[in-house]
């Protein structure tokens, strides 16, 4: 099984910031999209954001502003920069490796890592 440990979460204020990590294989790093998605009690999973192997991205309507994706290609480690948090964005946060290919799309996904935004 592909490995993605993500690490960053925690407890922060309103207003405040979190980095989230997500480490994984240069073979899984160099040709699949990577993102981040996230899920609060009682909801569904939804995407957060997304970066291509060119460096193009996606973000949801709700952090676009505030979130920012970046990769790193020498760590082999997506990045989710978290700014201006809102009591809103409180879920566990899932990083995710996602490829279409022929015989159809395959994907990976981390453990999650908690982010609480509260004061």
């Amino acid at each position: 099984q592909v490995q993605l440990v993500e690490s960053g979460g925690g407890l922060v204020q309103p207003g405040g910031s979190l980095r989230l990590s997500c480490a994984t294989s240069r073979s899984i790093f160099s040709i699949y999209t990577m993102g981040w998605y996230r899920q609060a009690p009682g909801k569904q999973r939804e995407l957060v954001a997304t970066i291509t192997t060119g460096g193009s991205t996606n973000y949801a309507d709700s952090v676009k502003g505030r979130f920012t994706i970046s990769r790193d290609n020498a760590k082999n480690t997506v990045y989710l920069q978290m700014n201006s948090l809102k009591p809103e964005d409180t879920a566990v946060y899932y990083c995710n490796a996602d490829r279409r290919t022929i015989s159809g799309p395959r994907a990976y996904w981390g453990q999650g890592t908690q982010v609480t935004v509260s004061s």
